[in-house]
């Protein structure tokens, strides 16, 4: 079993692809960056994405897509690239059946990191730790990405890494 976590973004959308294993214990099959350049036109730079989450979800088949919920940003623009990024992976993953969760940041860092207000450096460290990393995942929409991959895992009742994560509702 599978769970692709996605960091959603238009310019960087952060993928991780991570396998639970015995004994609490997880692995990353794939993490990065998709990218779209940001000279491009929104459709193209939309299809782009779409294509490359299709590549990822044909790929790997997982079992389920954990996406970060979007929440209000003050960068109106970004907020909707994000937005835009966020429908493509939900609609994507639905369309083939596959279970689609959603987190908020500050839950994901509270079961990754102890904390929900937890910097991006403390994410990247933790995930390097659970996921045992030799350095830490970069770009950090990377080391998100494989956040919230992981807080499905510590969330899901039929598996075991609950036990190893700190898990707050």
């Amino acid at each position: 079993m599978f769970v692709l976590g996605i960091d959603p973004g238009l310019s960087r959308c952060g993928y991780a692809v991570v396998r639970p294993l015995p004994r609490s214990r997880a692995e990353a099959v794939a993490i990065g960056v998709i990218r779209t350049p940001p000279s491009a036109e929104l459709p193209a730079r939309l299809a782009e994405l779409q294509g490359e989450l299709k590549s990822l979800l044909d790929e790997f088949r997982p079992a389920v897509v954990s996406v970060e919920r979007i929440f209000f940003q003050n960068n109106a623009r970004t907020a909707v690239g994000v937005a835009q990024a966020s429908g493509l992976a939900l609609a994507e993953a639905a369309a083939r059946g596959i279970m689609v969760v959603q987190y908020s940041p500050s839950a994901v860092k509270s079961v990754v990191a102890g904390d929900g207000r937890a910097d991006k450096i403390q994410v990247q460290t933790m995930v390097q730790m659970l996921l045992g990393l030799s350095a830490p995942p970069k770009p950090v929409d990377a080391a998100d990405a494989a956040a919230l991959a992981l807080c499905h895992l510590a969330h899901d009742p039929t598996l075991r890494l609950g036990a190893q994560l700190a898990v707050r509702p």
